[in-house]
Formats: C-alpha cells, structure tokens, sequence
C-alpha cells in the first residue's frame, strides 16, 4: 500500500452517507478523528503486534471506524453507554442504507467494544482493526509508519481531540450518569470530573496522556510496553 493510496476512503452511496452523517452531528475534530482511525487501522494490519491473518472487509472497516465515537452526537445520547448508543444508531443508519445484517452486526460490534482494551482485540478482524485504529491515533505509534501517520494528521488535524471527545462524554455522563458505569471508560471521566469539577478538560488525566503519548511519538522516541499506572479503559 502506498502513502498515496493509504488515504484513500472507500466510495459509494453509502460511504458517502457516513461521512455526510458525521460532518452533520459531529464535532470536526471527532469526525477526524473517526477517519484517522480507519486510515490508520487499515495501515496497521500488517504489523505482526496486531496478529491479523487473512483478508477483510474495508468498506465494513470504514463504516466501523468512521461512526465508533457517532454516540457523542448528541442525536444519538439515549440511555446507554455512549458505545452501545453509537453502535445502535450506526446499525440503524447502515441498516436503513440496505446494508446486509451480517456487515451491520461486525460494525455493532466492533463499535460496541472500541473501549474494550484486552477483548476487542480477541475478536474477528474489523473488532480488531477497529480498536487498534483507535489506540494507534491516541499514542501507539510504533505499529504505523511514522511518516504516514503524520501525512494522515496533516490531512485530518487533531484540533485537540483528546479534549474535545473527553468534553463530549463527560457532558453526557453528567446529566445521566446510568450511562456511566464504574470501571468503563466514561465512568473513569466521569468520575475525574466529579473529583475534581473546575478542572479543564485539556488538563484530565486521560487527555494529557494521550497528548503526551502523541508528542513522544513526534519525537521519535518511545517506550513500547504499556506504563503501569495506565488508564484501565481508554478510548
């Protein structure tokens, strides 16, 4: 695959719709964040960390990864974890275009469990891709070429996303906080921002580690194993 066609997304009615979907409900930054995700998980299925055999689906990667985080649209905050809202509404989307049951079911999924560290990652490709895709554009950047990474950041800029998304989840979690279990990755915001409530989103734990991991993966140098005081669940 080259740099060229690395930033290639998929075309077609359907894809177009989800991008459409996500420049109408999302903040930019979330939005690339979303596309970031899929250009940088598909360029992550050859590393060997990733343990991928075999073929996939792209246009059902694209779907996945482009609408993982479409629960922090505020369209879509219901009842559920913000995960379990997003994956309900992109099966709903997907399932509206035409989109066989069985390509709906693997992007429920894989959206489902992309705050799942240690599971999403034991499941087919598109779970698998997905959830490295995410973790790749949050601080992992010995599985992707350092060049292209930054070739698909210039493309889709961060504009702070770390903030941006911590911002979004913690808004929703604050008004129904049944959407923010213990332990899961909103509920960890939540509760930071329960502990400590005048503190900036740019300035929680989360969010100023995954910049950190970001800006030491700019600089060239990095430690590969996971710190031992790491975040349980992340995004």
């Amino acid at each position: 695959m080259t740099a060229t066609n690395a930033l290639t997304l998929p075309q077609g009615t359907t894809p177009q719709l989800v991008l459409e979907t996500l420049n109408q409900r999302l903040p930019v930054a979330i939005v690339n964040h979303s596309i970031r995700t899929f250009l940088l998980a598909r360029a992550a299925a050859a590393h060997p960390l990733v343990g991928l055999s075999g073929s996939w689906d792209d246009e059902v990667l694209f779907y996945a990864c482009a609408l993982h985080d479409i629960g922090a649209a505020c369209q879509h905050n219901h009842e559920q974890r913000f995960e379990v809202d997003g994956a309900d509404a992109a099966a709903a989307l997907l399932t509206e275009a035409g989109i066989a049951q069985e390509r709906v079911q693997r992007v429920w999924e894989a959206i489902v469990l992309h705050t799942s560290p240690g599971i999403a990652e034991r499941f087919g490709a598109i779970t698998r891709l997905t959830r490295w895709g995410v973790t790749v554009d949050f601080g992992r950047p010995d599985i992707v070429d350092r060049g292209l990474q930054a070739e698909i950041e210039e493309h889709y800029p961060r504009l702070q996303i770390e903030a941006v998304l911590t911002e979004a989840v913690v808004s929703q979690a604050r008004a129904k906080p049944h959407k923010a279990p213990r332990a899961s990755w909103p509920g960890i915001l939540l509760e930071e921002h329960q502990r400590y409530p005048e503190r900036p989103f740019t300035e929680f734990e989360w969010a100023r580690s995954r910049q950190a991991a970001s800006a030491v993966g700019e600089a060239g140098s990095v430690d590969t194993a996971p710190p031992e005081s790491a975040t349980p669940a992340v995004e």
